[in-house]
């Protein structure tokens, strides 16, 4: 699982630094263009709105599992021991039950709904662009089960050194 997890790192790693290159390429074509040529592409700028929306989504969900994302602890660090673990895994399973319901759920019938309708600057279906929210959900999703299986790991080795 943790092979499966380091890859998935990397795959979001490598893609949320290609989404940014990018951006900061369109933006910078879109800023000349606008003040140097006075011909604004608005195909670059709904590209780079887009991407945006993708390294937000993609980002999230890397963050998440390096679990680097903003928390609010004070309420878990008053507990110890089995408490404590038992916090840490009720938060991974409302997470997880946020990432199904609104990212999987919503986001696959958002995509299903969106799929005939075409972007009017890129001709591309809006479906490829509501894609991201359940992408990101379904690695929220692994990182979820993930978190909790080191959670319980980490729990376990520590009642071993105890014995």
């Amino acid at each position: 699982m943790k092979t499966i997890k380091n890859g998935l790192d990397k795959i979001l790693e490598i893609f949320c630094i290609a989404i940014m290159g990018i951006m900061t390429i369109l933006v910078s074509w879109q800023v000349f263009t606008r003040y140097f040529l006075n011909n604004p592409s608005a195909k670059t700028e709904v590209l780079s709105q887009y991407l945006f929306v993708w390294l937000v989504m993609y980002g999230a969900a890397y963050v998440f599992g390096k679990r680097d994302h903003m928390a609010i602890v004070f309420i878990k660090d008053k507990f110890k021991g089995n408490m404590r673990v038992a916090a840490d895994i009720l938060s991974e399973i409302v997470i997880a039950v946020f990432a199904v319901g609104v990212m999987i759920y919503g986001g696959f019938i958002s995509l299903g709904s969106q799929m005939g309708q075409t972007d009017a600057a890129l001709q591309i279906p809006m479906g490829v662009i509501y894609s991201a929210i359940a992408f990101s959900g379904v690695c929220i999703i692994f990182y979820c089960i993930y978190n909790i299986k080191e959670t319980l790991d980490q729990r376990n080795a520590g009642v071993k050194e105890a014995i």
